[in-house]
């Protein structure tokens, strides 16, 4: 710490060298050349005390909290390595929770509240995922029908536990497997005149080959929504307000057809790239980054949860937003969000 004026900054450069060698650290703050400077402020030039007496008095609070901090680490006591997977009783000392002010938000989660922060403000109602379900939410409800084989293509992994019917449970291959239970939960809006409108964040898992951009376990948010009227302009405005809002900057979408068994037309969609407006750069390599699949909910979906599919309409997406948050922080792999490195999360306290 630099001090303009001389006497000041010769004293705090005396003071520095002589506080290594005290015993009792906390007696430099009974200095009497401290002392002498607090008292000579009023015998400086008018123009110049308050200035003087400020620069004073920043010396005396370094030197309270040098002191502080030695009082800090003299009352530190180092405790033993202890399990933290075992109980309680085998280890010496209870488990003591960590510095909470060392921690932070992982930046997937940041991610999802900034997303459904968003989605509120578009007026749409958040509904959690689930970590398990049956094969009925999973492919039937969405128009999968037994020995489909566009069910082979979610890599789905099936646990040996069973559901009250004796078939095995699944991990969830996408936050789809929530779209019959809002549609159910919410059809009364229909009769309401008011649309269903709900997003889902939910963790979601496929038998993937790991890599820098494939996880097994990843997190999606699922859009739905219904009316009377809905259509894919609506659908497509949707998705390019959400994306514009959310990084900040006007984007464009393009879209091309797909095929997904529980939307009927389907779409991929893609955002032009928000770091160089379409030029091409690390992040995008072509100007565009596709991030979403989406589409008109299929009649057979509606009709399942009790929807005339004659009166009413719906779009329905899924976005994988781990990548979104890729995108946004500029992170260059997508296991580092589960690796539990410190050195990583550190860099978003």
């Amino acid at each position: 710490m630099s001090y303009k004026y001389k006497e000041v900054a010769e004293l705090a450069e005396q003071l520095a060298a002589e506080f290594e060698q005290l015993e009792d650290k906390a007696v430099v703050l009974k200095d009497k050349r401290l002392g002498s400077l607090m008292a000579g402020i009023k015998d400086q030039p008018a123009d110049q005390r308050a200035a003087y007496g400020q620069e004073v008095n920043r010396l005396k609070e370094d030197l309270h909290t040098k002191v502080a901090e030695w009082k800090a680490a003299k009352s530190y006591v180092a405790k033993p390595d202890i399990d933290v997977t075992a109980p309680f009783h085998l280890n010496q000392e209870p488990i003591q929770l960590p510095n909470t002010h060392l921690g932070s938000m992982n930046p997937l989660m940041t991610a999802q509240a900034e997303i459904l922060d968003v989605f509120y403000r578009m007026g749409f109602t958040a509904v959690e995922s689930r970590q398990l379900d049956n094969a009925y939410y999973m492919f039937d409800s969405l128009n999968f029908p037994e020995g489909h084989p566009a069910r082979d293509e979610y890599d789905t992994f099936i646990l040996e536990q069973t559901d009250s019917e004796g078939e095995p449970l699944l991990a969830p291959a996408h936050t789809s497997v929530m779209q019959n239970r809002v549609l159910m939960q919410y059809r009364d809006n229909l009769d309401n005149d008011e649309p269903i409108a709900v997003v889902i964040p939910g963790r979601t898992f496929r038998n993937e080959d790991v890599d820098a951009r494939h996880e097994h376990t990843f997190y999606q948010i699922e859009g739905v929504y219904v009316s009377r009227d809905a259509n894919v302009a609506n659908l497509i405005a949707s998705l390019k307000a959400f994306m514009t809002d959310y990084y900040g900057k006007e984007v464009d979408i393009k879209t091309q057809p797909f095929y997904f068994p529980f939307t009927e037309p389907s779409f991929e969609m893609a955002i032009s790239c928000p770091f160089c407006d379409k030029q091409g750069c690390k992040v995008c390599g072509e100007g565009w980054i596709e991030l979403l699949g989406c589409g008109m909910i299929h009649p057979n979906v509606l009709k399942e949860a009790g929807i005339d599919p004659n009166e009413y309409t719906g779009f329905a997406w899924g976005i994988g937003f781990m990548r979104m948050a890729m995108i946004k922080y500029d992170i260059e792999d997508v296991r580092h969000f589960q690796s539990g490195k410190l050195e990583f999360l550190r860099q978003f306290a």
